[in-house]
C-alpha cells in the first residue's frame, strides 16, 4: 500500500485527543472526533484502517463504540486508550470489540508509535491475505463450477448440495465472526468437499437400503478421493485440510482420523454440521426428509457428540435467516 494508511482518534477531551494527533502526525492521514456518536456516522464515509478510542466517554464508553466499530466495519483495526487496569474491562474489549491492543494511559508516545505499526503491519497481512482467497477463488471458479456441475450431474437427488453446504457453512463461519480469510477458505471447502465421490461406484451411491460394512467403508474412502486430487494444488493447502476432516465428531467418533475437540479444523466442523443438515432436509431415495423444525432439533440434540456445540449455536442463530433462503429461492429439490 503506498497511499498514507486512514486512522480516526476518538476521544472526548480535546487536550487528549491533540496530544493523539501530534504524537501520529505526517506518517498518516489522520480524522479526529471528541463524540464518538459522530466518529461512527464518519465511519461511513470514508475507510479507516485504525480507530482509536479513548475508554471514558459520556456519549458511550470506547468498549461499546469500538464494538460498533467492529459491527459497521470489521476489517478495521481497533485499539483502546484506558487509565484503568480493570480485568473486566480489557476482557469485554476483548471479547465484544475483539480489540487488537489496550494502551495504558498516560503512554509513552514512541510506544504508540510502535503499536499503531504493528496494528497496520496486521492489518495489512490480512488484507492481503483476503485478496488471494479472492484471487484463488477466481482462479478456481470455473474449475470448480465444472465439478460441482459433474457432481450434480450424477446424481439428481443431490442437486446443488454442495451450493447449498458452501452457503449454511459461510452463514455459520460469519456468525461466528471468523476472519475474512478463513471464511474464504471455509467457502472453497464447502464447494469442493464431496469432489471424491466422483470415485464411488454408482452401485453403492444408488443403492436402495442400507449399506453394509464394505459398501460403506468404500463411501468413506471419498475423503481420500478428495485428498488425491487436490494436495497437489499448493494453494489449496488449507482447504484440502479442512475438507479433510469433514467427516470428523467432535467427541471423537468420526472418520478418518478420529480426531475430536478442537483437534478438528473450525472449518471442518463446520462444514461437517451443514452437511448434516443438508441430508436431514433433503429427501432420499431410501427414505423421506425432516421437516425444518425436526431437522434443527436433530442438529441440537447432537450437540457435544457429533456437533461443536459453538457451531450448533452460530448455526441456530442464523437458522431463520438460511430457511428463508432455502423457501425463497427453493434451494432444495423435493422441498415441501
Amino acid at each position: 500500500m503506498t497511499e498514507k494508511y486512514n486512522i480516526l482518534l476518538v476521544d472526548d477531551e480535546e487536550d487528549n485527543l491533540a496530544l493523539l494527533y501530534r504524537t501520529l502526525r505526517g506518517s498518516y492521514n489522520l480524522d479526529k472526533s471528541t463524540s464518538p456518536l459522530k466518529a461512527i456516522d464518519m465511519l461511513d464515509e470514508k475507510h479507516y484502517e485504525l480507530v482509536i478510542s479513548d475508554h471514558k466517554m459520556p456519549e458511550m464508553d470506547g468498549v461499546e463504540f469500538l464494538k460498533k466499530v467492529l459491527e459497521k466495519s470489521p476489517s478495521t483495526m481497533r485499539i483502546l486508550l484506558t487509565a484503568y487496569s480493570d480485568a473486566n474491562i480489557l476482557i469485554d474489549a476483548i471479547n465484544y470489540a475483539k480489540i487488537y491492543r489496550y494502551i495504558k494511559k498516560p503512554y509513552n508516545p514512541d510506544e504508540l508509535q510502535l503499536i499503531v505499526s504493528s496494528a497496520l503491519e496486521y492489518y495489512q497481512l490480512k488484507h492481503d491475505n483476503d485478496k488471494l482467497i479472492d484471487d484463488l477463488k477466481e482462479l478456481f471458479s470455473g474449475t470448480i463450477k465444472a465439478i460441482m456441475g459433474a457432481l450434480d450431474a450424477r446424481d439428481s437427488f443431490t442437486s446443488g448440495r454442495s451450493r447449498r453446504i458452501t452457503y449454511y457453512s459461510v452463514k455459520i463461519a460469519n456468525k461466528m465472526n471468523l476472519p475474512t480469510v478463513d471464511v474464504g477458505k471455509i467457502e472453497l471447502a464447502g464447494m469442493l468437499h464431496d469432489i471424491g465421490m466422483i470415485g464411488v461406484s454408482d452401485d453403492i451411491l444408488y443403492k436402495i437400503g442400507a449399506l453394509n460394512q464394505e459398501e460403506y467403508d468404500q463411501i468413506k474412502k471419498h475423503i481420500s478421493y478428495s485428498v488425491k486430487i487436490l494436495e497437489d494444488i499448493k494453494q489449496l493447502r488449507d482447504v484440502v485440510e479442512i475438507i479433510k476432516y469433514h467427516h470428523e465428531k467432535y467427541d471423537g467418533s468420526g472418520y478418518p482420523s478420529g480426531i475430536k475437540g478442537d483437534e478438528i479444523p473450525v472449518g471442518s466442523r463446520i462444514i461437517a454440521l451443514a452437511d448434516a443438515f443438508d441430508s436431514i432436509v433433503s429427501n432420499r431415495i431410501y427414505r423421506n426428509r425432516l421437516d425444518y423444525s425436526d431437522a434443527l432439533q436433530e442438529i441440537k440434540n447432537n450437540s457435544g457428540t457429533q456437533f461443536d456445540p459453538a457451531v450448533v449455536a452460530a448455526f441456530e442463530e442464523c437458522f431463520d435467516e438460511i430457511i428463508s433462503t432455502i423457501k425463497q429461492l427453493d434451494l432444495i429439490k423435493y422441498d415441501d
